[in-house]
């Protein structure tokens, strides 16, 4: 490949498909149109059986029928020319995400690994025509004059790129051009000690990728929902700030797993950081012991507990405020007195006889002396103390959470009582319901956040982990 992405080896690729997801429909239309340095080398094309009937919906906006592609070649009979025909080229595609990812899904169901530097024509358009408010394919056929005249199919439309890139090459500056190439393939902002082809293989998936520098060590992880565009974003910002200009120069070597989805991520994420430590991550509260405030309907005074001493069902109590410490635990229960007019002696901070301390001096309601019910006293506590209310467990035991990726990747995260017990694939064991983890404050803060929105992901393990 050239020095200059403008005139380098590139593919014009359009798919046609059966739906919108890479894990659960199919190409039905594929084109290549090959250029190198504005020399068009080939147009190909071919019809796709798909395997399934084509929604009636795709049938009338492509004008694909299950009768056309009846007899027409299926992907894995086809997948070797087509990585052929793409090997050592610059992929190019409008909404280039979408056309990118059902390639890589149909080649890897086919046997093959795939990975290419992308160019994008929308972002390209929008780098280089900014006043413009539209920039889908219809509104560059129309600015540039392009000759699409069956749109929706895979050749007209990757002719219609090709066109487009000729339109660049006669009528803009070749180095605004190139430029802006480097810019949307992030080619121009990698730091020097990676290698050239690390955003050919990024996937564009969920995950958690991790920097290390000179000698192995560990510089920072992160999660990502597209691994490639986040990892890419902190080179872009490298001259923005000194914490990622020193990672850029420290980093020269990068790493990544993917997940089936944002949960698989966070959850990894935080485990990683939490056990390798890396030098330029804000270090994760982690699972150190966590103390909270069980305070009981009966009126009893409240309990400081470690929070890995309870079930968190939370029957018959309310458990309040999580905190690294006995001592900030009473701290803070001290200073909610005080604004409260709570009393010390019945919240078990004080030992008297008779009144406390509070009360003689105007800092106590009377709950201690009878001027207040203990009924409305525990009220008023947990009033005060409701913006600090733990979540109880809402299963009936443990729970599985499934996630599945556009390409395919599926996992069940493992979940009991707010813990992250394990992650699974097709085919691993579950584990016993005997190994709970200790209390993590930042796992319980992603599943509540993570719960409230995505219940119907949710499935009840408790006996098959009590067959474990």
């Amino acid at each position: 490949m050239t020095d200059s992405i403008f005139d380098s080896p590139v593919a014009f690729v359009d798919v046609e498909t059966t739906g919108g997801h890479p894990a659960h429909d199919r190409i039905i239309e594929i084109a290549i149109v090959a250029a190198t340095g504005g020399e068009l080398e080939y147009q190909w094309s071919t019809l796709v059986n798909p395997g399934v009937s084509i929604p009636p919906a795709i049938q009338h906006f492509t004008g694909i029928t299950d009768e056309m592609v009846r007899y027409a070649p299926f992907f894995e009979d086809i997948a070797a020319e087509v990585l052929e025909r793409l090997e050592g080229r610059l992929f190019v595609a409008h909404n280039a995400r979408f056309d990118y990812g059902f390639l890589r899904s149909e080649l890897r169901r086919a046997g093959y690994s795939f990975s290419s530097r992308v160019a994008c024509t929308v972002k390209l358009s929008r780098r280089l025509y900014p006043d413009e408010r539209h920039h889908n394919l219809d509104a560059l056929i129309e600015r540039h004059g392009l000759d699409c005249p069956d749109r929706h199919r895979a050749l007209p439309d990757a002719h219609a790129l090709w066109q487009f890139w000729n339109v660049l090459r006669l009528q803009e500056p070749f180095e605004t051009v190139e430029q802006a190439l480097g810019e949307i393939t992030h080619l121009k902002s990698l730091p020097p000690h990676l290698p050239a082809d690390l955003p050919d293989r990024l996937p564009q998936t969920h995950g958690v990728y991790r920097f290390y520098g000179e000698g192995g060590a560990l510089l920072y992880v992160g999660k990502a929902n597209n691994i490639r565009q986040r990892v890419l974003s902190h080179w872009q910002g490298a001259t923005r700030d000194g914490k990622s200009q020193r990672l850029a120069e420290l980093t020269h070597h990068v790493e990544w797993t993917e997940t089936a989805g944002e949960l698989g991520a966070l959850l990894l994420e935080a485990r990683l950081v939490r056990e390798l430590k890396p030098l330029f991550n804000r270090q994760l509260r982690g699972a150190r012991q966590i103390w909270t405030w069980v305070v009981s309907d009966d009126g009893a005074a409240p309990v400081l507990s470690p929070i890995d001493h309870l079930q968190l069902s939370f029957d018959g109590a309310d458990t309040f405020g999580l905190y690294r410490t006995e001592a900030a635990a009473r701290k803070a229960m001290l200073e909610l007195a005080r604004e409260e007019r709570l009393c010390l002696k019945v919240l078990g901070l004080e030992k008297s006889s008779g009144s406390c301390f509070g009360y003689q001096i105007g800092r106590c309601s009377g709950v201690c002396v009878g001027e207040e019910t203990l009924a409305r006293h525990t009220a008023r506590l947990k009033l005060a103390l409701a913006g600090e209310r733990l979540k109880p467990w809402p299963f009936e035991g443990p729970i599985g959470i499934r996630e599945t990726s556009p390409n395919g990747l599926e996992q069940l995260h493992v979940i009991d009582e707010w813990r992250h017990i394990a992650t699974l694939e097709p085919g691993d064991d579950l584990p016993s319901r005997r190994t709970l983890q200790p209390f993590d404050l930042d796992v319980y803060r992603i599943l509540v956040r993570y719960l409230s929105r995505s219940m119907h992901r949710v499935v009840p393990l408790a006996a098959a982990l009590d067959a474990a």
